[in-house]
């Protein structure tokens, strides 16, 4: 198991939760997700798990596995102990079948869960000691992206997505309804994320944090990473600002919608 984990305690458990669920016979393979699988937890950080079943597994079956596991945990000391760390520090497990469903946005629009999921559990996945058939069928359909018909819509979509919030903003300002214009700044912003990820075909991990990394390592773009730090840089809470840094915000991606993507299969 080649994982660079902050503590020996999350080693450990590791070790039980792969024992716990090595001899379950729907079990395919038990993936270590996010900063634990990137090698970038620190000792506070969850360790956090998607265990992948079986394509036939039923849904009744997932939700007895992860129940059975939720009531393992509750009383085995070395878990307990580890979530004991901080405040923060969990075991966070998700029991999972592989099924990818890409949704069609009504006008509340995205962000949506879609590469994100695959993101988090195909492409920057550890397997626990191995990998089952599934999981490398897995990796086979959806790595390094999707199809190029499925990016054309989904980048449309959430392209439009973006433009239907950024105009939204005004008439909520013209209503004083500043929170609610603020939540839809951060809402387009987010959805800019990720159509600019999708553009790239690049699989994100977040598109609340780790902008830095996904925006400046991956796609070599720190200049705009910086504008979409000062975009919610908020200093007055008015409607102006709003409507201004929404405008920011579609220029932005009127830009990269305009820019070549020389920057494919990172």
């Amino acid at each position: 198991m080649n994982l660079l984990l902050p503590t020996s305690l999350h080693h450990e458990v590791l070790d039980i939760v792969y024992s716990f669920f090595h001899a379950k016979t729907a079990v395919d393979t038990v993936l270590v997700i996010n900063s634990c699988a990137r090698g970038e937890a620190t000792p506070e950080s969850d360790l956090d798990i998607a265990v992948l079943v079986a394509p036939n597994t039923s849904q009744i079956e997932m939700d007895l596995l992860e129940n059975e596991w939720q009531r393992f945990a509750s009383t085995h000391d070395r878990v307990q102990a580890f979530c004991q760390l901080s405040p923060f520090t969990g075991v966070h497990l998700d029991v999972i079948n592989g099924r990818y469903q890409p949704a069609l946005w009504d006008d509340g629009g995205g962000p949506d869960e879609f590469e994100l999921e695959i993101g988090n559990h195909i492409a920057y996945s550890k397997p626990i000691y191995e990998c089952g058939s599934y999981f490398e069928a897995l990796k086979n359909e959806w790595l390094p992206y999707y199809g190029n018909d499925l990016q054309a819509q989904r980048a449309e979509m959430v392209k439009n997505a973006c433009l239907y919030d950024l105009a939204y903003i005004p008439f909520l300002v013209e209503r004083n309804l500043l929170f609610q214009a603020f939540s839809r700044l951060y809402k387009a912003q987010q959805e800019f994320i990720q159509w600019l990820l999708i553009k790239h075909r690049q699989y994100p991990i977040a598109y609340n944090k780790w902008l830095e990394k996904q925006i400046v390592e991956w796609l070599k773009k720190p200049d705009l990473c910086r504008e979409l730090k000062e975009i919610l840089s908020i200093d007055q809470f008015e409607g102006q600002v709003f409507i201004k840094n929404g405008e920011r915000l579609k220029k932005l991606l009127l830009n990269e919608v305009n820019e070549r993507d020389d920057t494919r299969n990172l």
